[in-house]
């Protein structure tokens, strides 16, 4: 192997698996391996859907489905893959676009922003909120944020509610907080 191919391949026990993309940001990253960890942990529990979580979350990270390090790649499933797994991860809670465009493209996320919207307008599982009210993908101006379809998939129940860094600390019981 060339020092080239050890940047996108490991080698563990003689067998080639392809190395999670280098480009996703630390933070965004966790997440999706937390929710890797998750849907592993739901295999073993026989979860009916837990296969398929599996299989969002490894194609978000880059180690399945088409090559991170192949500049002329198509980017749609990584991108609806991406946003279901953040999503989950976020029980309830939101994604904006921008993250899913870091998690597919790295520095070059700012190029993919029209591309993750236009992806997400797509998803019927998915819907594109702006200041908490869902709105039209294709005339929505300004931020906006993607989230779970109350008619579509619900994310499963874990115990995590909060993101990496940003749990809340709640004051001791019997004082006030201030």
């Amino acid at each position: 192997m060339t020092a080239e191919d050890d940047t996108r391949w490991l080698v563990i026990d003689g067998r080639r698996w392809r190395r999670t993309d280098p480009a996703i940001p630390e933070a965004l990253r966790t997440e999706l391996v937390g929710e890797l960890m998750a849907a592993r942990r739901a295999v073993q529990a026989g979860a009916a859907d837990a296969r398929a979580r599996v299989h969002d979350a490894k194609v978000a990270l880059g180690e399945r489905g088409e090559p991170w390090w192949e500049a002329d790649r198509d980017l749609r499933d990584r991108i609806e893959r991406a946003t279901r797994t953040l999503l989950r991860r976020r029980e309830g809670g939101t994604v904006c676009p921008s993250e899913v465009a870091r998690v597919v493209d790295g520095a070059g996320w700012r190029a993919r922003m029209a591309l993750v919207r236009e992806v997400a307008a797509g998803m019927p599982d998915v819907v594109v909120l702006q200041k908490g009210v869902e709105v039209d993908p294709a005339s929505a101006r300004g931020p906006v944020r993607l989230g779970f379809s109350p008619a579509g998939a619900s994310p499963p129940a874990r115990a995590r509610r909060t993101r990496p860094g940003r749990a809340r600390r709640l004051p001791p019981a019997g004082r006030p907080s201030g």
